[in-house]
């Protein structure tokens, strides 16, 4: 009998631990709920914006290609329609707290925010973090080489996603080179 009551115990505190653990390690939403409508049967993005992760294996992104930006996170982060959001590929635009924060996000708000535009995928569907991985067109307007020729994001690419590297490295040169936008204007 006292066996067994020892072996109760253990797997009840071993059950309030791996509790704790999963609990403590759910990333929050800070209140905000973004609007899931899942297209397919597989509802690893709901999971993932109610802040349960799934094997990166299994994640894909079900934004559709053409679709209307609903809101601007930053200089290189949006959520288009469904709740979907989406990472733009090539370049990498600063987080809040830093100085082309502002100007970035609010660039990116005046050129897409309500308006429908293009996703282009790379090789790479969703980073670890769920978010689509995608290059953003305005018609036939590269967003992603846009931000960084005006001088409000940096180049920044992971292999395998390479397809825009020389249009969106010619432009960082160019904005280099012009001192253009916050990124560069005091660099010359």
């Amino acid at each position: 009998m006292l066996k067994e009551t020892r072996i109760f115990f253990a797997i009840i505190i071993a059950a309030i631990i791996i509790g704790i653990y999963y609990y403590s390690n759910i990333p929050r939403n800070n209140g905000i709920a973004e609007k899931v409508i899942p297209s397919t049967n597989d509802y690893s993005h709901v999971l993932k914006n109610i802040g349960i992760a799934t094997s990166e294996s299994s994640a894909s992104c079900g934004a559709d290609n053409n679709t209307i930006v609903t809101k601007v996170i930053d200089g290189d982060t949006v959520v288009v329609e469904g709740g979907y959001h989406v990472r733009l590929l090539g370049m990498d635009a600063d987080e809040k707290g830093y100085p082309c924060y502002e100007p970035a996000k609010t660039r990116l708000e005046n050129l897409v925010l309500g308006k429908q535009v293009i996703l282009e995928k790379d090789k790479t569907d969703v980073d670890q973090y769920g978010r689509c991985l995608r290059y953003i067109f305005l018609g036939a307007a590269n967003i992603d080489v846009q931000l960084v020729k005006e001088g409000l994001a940096v180049a920044r690419f992971y292999a395998p996603d390479l397809k825009y590297k020389a249009e969106i490295t010619s432009a960082e040169k160019q904005a280099q080179t012009g001192a253009v936008g916050c990124k560069w204007a005091s660099s010359k």
